[in-house]
């Protein structure tokens, strides 16, 4: 490699590790003079590397976002994060498939082949144990509830309940979007919700956000030091069995959390049913756990839940028969 290029690659390195750098230190770490850190910086320009310069006594430069986005430069340990990412990054988004293949192909093709081993090596397979309560979002649908995230303006969304038609639907939802987050295989986003003013999750595979988003708002403390500690609390319990499913019951929620147990999650759908999430060792014995409730109900899934309920249908039938 060439003198010249070496020390364009070494600048290209520098400008992207922090936003900015005086033109003096640039040439100080390069080892070169400040004329020279000058006409390296125009011939990153005419590569598409949008560096934009300021004048006078703390003058330096800074690297911007561009209209199209010109050649990255990766460190070793970045670039295999970016591999490993990629080959996940479709478990739980959807409409990203292609471009997350082009993208690692991509990566892979420019990497040294000493580094390009190590990726190959790490063929990434997801298991886990969430593989049968595992759903898909829409990649824009994600994009919209992270920008009303960002921007602190109150989101407006449609929530689907389990089972129900859209005609059934309930009026939009007015929340003050925090965080989206990941838990068992599903995103949720936490947020204040306007109309209950309580903290809520919300699934984000039930939801349709709506369009304007309402107005800005200051953000809220969470009951809790961080987002991870507030999940962890919401949802404390229910990782700790093998068998997780959930229903809808013809009862108030405040009914039911005086019964369930303390690792159920209880979600008002109405203000005459509720979902109730519940786990267990065996999908039998969780069945039957959602059979000792005295209200009708309806089991969302999964469907190993369905199925023991059926089992379990069949043997009391012909118990009492």
């Amino acid at each position: 490699m060439s003198e010249t290029s070496a020390r364009l690659l070494a600048l290209l390195s520098l400008l992207q590790a922090r936003r900015d750098w005086p033109g003096a230190l640039l040439a100080e770490r390069l080892e070169v003079s400040p004329r020279t850190v000058r006409r390296d910086v125009d011939r990153l320009r005419d590569l598409g590397y949008p560096v934009r310069a300021s004048k006078g006594p703390d003058g330096g430069y800074r690297l911007d976002a561009g209209a199209d986005l010109p050649p990255l430069l990766f460190d070793d340990d970045q670039a295999i994060a970016v591999a490993v990412a990629l080959q996940t990054a479709t478990t739980t988004v959807t409409g990203i498939e292609e471009g997350a293949l082009r993208a690692l192909a991509t990566v892979r093709q420019v990497m040294p082949a000493r580094l390009r081993q190590r990726v190959d090596a790490l063929q990434v397979t997801t298991v886990d144990r969430y593989a049968n309560r595992r759903t898909t979002v829409d990649s824009d649908q994600l994009i919209a509830i992270g920008m009303a995230v960002r921007a602190q303006e109150v989101l407006r969304f449609d929530y689907a309940s389990p089972g129900a038609t859209e005609d059934e639907w309930a009026p939009p939802r007015k929340v003050e979007p925090h965080h989206l987050v990941t838990w068992g295989g599903r995103w949720y986003l936490v947020g204040w919700d306007l109309d209950r003013k309580d903290w809520r999750t919300f699934r984000v595979d039930r939801m349709t956000p709506k369009t304007p988003t309402g107005p800005r708002f200051s953000t809220r403390e969470l009951p809790a030091p961080d987002v991870a500690t507030y999940i962890s609390t919401r949802f404390k319990g229910q990782d700790q069995y093998p068998c997780i499913g959930e229903a809808i019951l013809q009862a108030k929620a405040s009914v039911i959390a005086q019964y369930a147990d303390r690792r159920a999650i209880v979600e008002e759908v109405t203000p005459t049913s509720c979902r109730l999430v519940m786990s267990a060792w065996s999908w039998t014995g969780l069945a039957a756990t959602f059979g000792m409730f005295e209200c009708d109900l309806e089991f969302v899934g999964p469907q190993e839940l369905k199925d023991a309920a059926t089992q379990l249908a069949a043997r009391y039938q012909e118990a009492v028969s």
